[in-house]
């Protein structure tokens, strides 16, 4: 795969412009702040979820509401993942990332400043959007300041961190939620966000160089709407059909986003030409490893952002586990994660598929585990009976979406890895909002003539299905996977 070097214009901009080596003189200092920027993003997603119950209560939000709290994010950052990357590419990736954080940084504000559900759902989407703004401009930025020696561990860190920031978004949420520092409560972790970008923006001023590739497409902000509208026209039924009984719109609305997607993918297929960047690459879907690969991360991601909007209401509302119990209860989950991390791209180099249809049957075990334990637990009571199955599931997560980049693009051509990884960052984000509205309908559904408990072990088969479906697509995956060194390369 191609590796990019940095030459200096007269502009001061670090240009990629071929074959070779960086040697950016403050590239680690440029790391440090992108993956601190990063991390509001990764961090965000989790500590969200830790403070839902709370949310619930002050603003009185409804079951919907408390759904596009977390969807709402997730999907406008699936949204503009893909434009925003295009945008950074052509008109240089420092810009888009300083943008992106000093707009999180002001959604963050208008967050905690929310007096409705409504106001925080403007805001979450806001977010959403400002997350994906950045997250692209990272990884594209250490291509071109690291030498090829250097990229590897740079990566590498990079990854390590976001793993790390799932686990302290728990842990931070329910300090902040439960400490209620100035009588902030649930609104201090939206706050947290506001020096953490203004940091972010300075220092990024200062130490990030810009950096842009000449040879960049023009973005396809025409296709980018049709992109975004019809995502919100997939999703927003689904979330909003149950609260309104199903009324006989929403069928055709989804039908129009899904129809909207293909009818792009069908133009750009068509009409490839090198002037403007395609947004879906259609052809890669011609590869049935790829088809597979992205159908596992939409599951996958549905799977688990579905069961933990679920997990933590059942925690606080019932129960009644304080912010902090429910968040340390979560990190159980994330130490499964930490323990098989390691082992789960070599693994995966050596047996491919079976690894990551392995982690799929642990998914399944372990939400399963954690729906047999949970009647065991009790009001206020010890969180053990579910440890092992979250530790387990957790596990599953390391060994199956972990390596799952480098197994498919071990059957995917090296010039278009770059893209196949954006799509699969879409496909993460766009899961999670399906997720939510399908599996979130399923427990709200439930819970109106049921408990907390009972709705939660209702929609954990839900759950396993998608983890399970996992499994089977993992089937359609190659043999073996790339490298971690080919990756940083592409």
């Amino acid at each position: 795969m191609a590796t990019s070097r940095a030459t200096v214009t007269n502009g001061g901009q670090l240009v990629q412009t071929g074959t070779g080596h960086a040697g950016y003189p403050r590239r680690w200092l440029a790391a440090i702040v992108m993956i601190v920027g990063a991390l509001m993003d990764m961090i965000d997603v989790t500590i969200v979820n830790v403070a839902l119950p709370s949310i619930r209560r002050d603003l009185h939000a409804s079951a919907t509401q408390l759904e596009w709290v977390v969807s709402g994010y997730m999907l406008a950052f699936a949204a503009t993942l893909i434009i925003a990357g295009n945008l950074g590419d052509k008109f240089g990736r420092k810009r888009l990332f300083l943008s992106g954080a000093a707009l999180f940084g002001l959604a963050s504000l208008a967050a905690g400043l929310s007096g409705s559900g409504a106001e925080l759902i403007a805001a979450r989407v806001v977010q959403g959007a400002a997350a994906a703004a950045m997250a692209p401009q990272v990884l594209a930025t250490f291509r071109v300041i690291f030498a090829r020696q250097e990229r590897g561990k740079a990566f590498g860190i990079y990854g390590a961190m976001l793993g790390f920031a799932s686990a302290i978004g728990l842990v931070v949420g329910g300090v902040l939620t439960e400490a209620n520092v100035f009588g902030f409560q649930w609104r201090s972790v939206f706050y947290v966000n506001v020096p953490v970008a203004v940091a972010a923006l300075i220092a990024g001023a200062r130490y990030v160089p810009e950096t842009r590739d000449p040879s960049a497409r023009r973005p396809n902000l025409p296709g980018a709407v049709l992109l975004a509208g019809s995502l919100v026209a997939i999703v927003y039924p689904l979330l909003e059909g149950r609260q309104l009984g199903w009324p006989a719109w929403v069928w055709p609305l989804m039908a129009a986003g899904v129809a909207g997607l293909v009818g792009l993918g069908l133009f750009e297929a068509r009409h490839s030409g090198r002037s403007v960047a395609p947004l879906l690459r259609a052809g890669l879907f011609r590869v049935p490893a790829f088809a597979a690969g992205m159908g596992v991360q939409l599951a996958f991601f549905a799977g688990m952002q579905g069961f933990f909007l679920a997990f933590a209401l059942w925690l606080q509302a019932g129960e009644h586990f304080s912010p902090l119990k429910a968040g340390l209860t979560a990190v159980a989950f994330s130490v499964g994660s930490f323990v098989a991390a390691p082992v789960a791209v070599p693994l995966a180099q050596k047996a491919g598929r079976r690894i990551l249809a392995g982690g799929a049957v642990l998914m399944v075990a372990g939400i399963g585990g954690v729906a047999l334990a949970a009647p065991h637990v009790g009001v206020n009571g010890s969180p053990w009976p579910i440890v092992p199955g979250l530790v387990v599931a957790g596990a599953g997560l390391a060994l199956l979406i972990i390596p799952l980049v480098n197994v498919v693009l071990a059957a995917v051509p090296a010039e278009v890895a770059g893209g196949a990884s954006g799509l699969f960052s879409t496909a993460q984000q766009l899961g999670g909002a399906l997720g939510v509205a399908l599996l979130g309908t399923v427990f709200f559904g439930y819970l109106g003539g049921h408990s907390f408990e009972a709705a939660l072990v209702h929609t954990a088969p839900y759950a396993m299905g998608a983890f399970a479906l996992c499994g089977v697509l993992s089937l359609l995956l190659p043999r073996t996977a790339v490298s971690e060194e080919a990756l940083t390369e592409s």
